[in-house]
């Protein structure tokens, strides 16, 4: 579980968005430019190479199903 007061000082790296990300699913979305950045053993990993670009959601997770 992600600290309240993390989410509240987060930003996107992208964009720099403020008030910055929401929790949702598995990821933080940018609540600006909806990109999705996963949370990795309770780590929000923020950085925009790892981050899913919206309508990408269904094609990552293809993908990744691919390599298992």
């Amino acid at each position: 579980m992600i600290d309240e007061k993390l989410l509240s000082i987060l930003a996107c790296p992208a964009c720099d968005s403020r008030p910055p990300v929401r929790r949702e699913g598995s990821g933080l979305v940018c609540t600006e430019c909806g990109r999705i950045y996963p949370i990795r053993d309770g780590i929000p990993v923020m950085m925009v190479d790892e981050a899913i670009l919206p309508g990408e959601e269904s094609r990552r997770a293809d993908t990744s199903d691919s390599r298992a």
